[in-house]
């Protein structure tokens, strides 16, 4: 008999995430492991990529370490063939692979920097789930998580190539849905709030400064935690959220509710 725990399980399961090495998709990666998942931990940083392996390995699961450029195209086929080689399948993918982007408006940013990040953020998912497909197909489905924001459906100044990946991960994710459900493919965006990472160190300097700027903006009061997204990572992986695709689920501490 199934129970309701039993149904967040991933025993068996085989997932790749990218941006592996950074704290949310660290945390997520993590989280899919005890919940009984294999994980292929994938970064551009391959020192990154194995340490996150090596958490993987310490919470009881399997883990490969992957370096793997989201913005090559040749770097995602060889990541997605390679995990599915180590672990015999493959039934979740976890498209977290982000940018550090500059601030920055229409005027002043470097059209560089643009089509890096809209090659990293947006182009990495595409690619990643172009190859992943298949496989998960031959698995008889499985579930496409992509890392949005909730600035993927609010603005926020001097963001404007973060922002306009963001919306378009969570387009991307609606559009894939409708076109993958007959092979029992969900496909659904993950929309955190402002995380306590490395990448908020980033953006003002400090976490102290960050979380007197950024947590207020919540309705909680406060910033999140990698953890608290991971949970909602693995809710979305698992058989618990099997009548859900082409959503978006916020996990933003009610900043979007204001």
């Amino acid at each position: 008999m199934t129970t309701g725990n039993d149904r967040f399980r991933l025993d068996g399961k085989a997932a790749i995430v990218t941006g592996a090495g950074g704290g949310i998709g660290r945390a997520i990666s993590v989280a899919l492991a005890r919940a009984g998942a294999a994980v292929a931990a994938c970064d551009v940083n391959s020192a990154s990529a194995k340490a996150t392996a090596d958490l993987v390995e310490a919470a009881g699961g399997r883990a490969a370490a992957i370096a793997c450029d989201v913005a090559d195209e040749a770097s995602c086929r060889r990541a997605v063939e390679d995990a599915v080689a180590r672990f015999g399948g493959l039934h979740v993918l976890v498209n977290g692979a982000a940018m550090l982007d500059p601030d920055a408006t229409v005027v002043d940013c470097d059209p560089a920097n643009w089509n890096r990040v809209l090659a990293v953020n947006l182009g990495g998912a595409f690619l990643m789930s172009k190859f992943a497909i298949p496989h998960l197909e031959r698995a008889g489905g499985g579930s496409i998580i992509h890392i949005a924001s909730q600035l993927g459906s609010v603005g926020s100044p001097r963001r404007v190539a973060y922002c306009a990946t963001k919306g378009a991960l969570i387009q991307l994710a609606k559009a894939m849905a409708m076109d993958h459900a007959a092979q029992k493919i969900r496909v659904n965006t993950l929309s955190p709030g402002a995380v306590e990472t490395d990448r908020l160190v980033y953006r003002f300097g400090s976490m102290e400064k960050a979380r007197a700027a950024a947590g207020p903006k919540h309705l909680l009061g406060r910033l999140g935690q990698p953890e608290e997204i991971a949970a909602a990572a693995v809710f979305l992986a698992s058989d618990a959220a099997s009548f859900m695709t082409g959503a978006d689920l916020l996990v933003d501490g009610g900043y979007n509710a204001q």
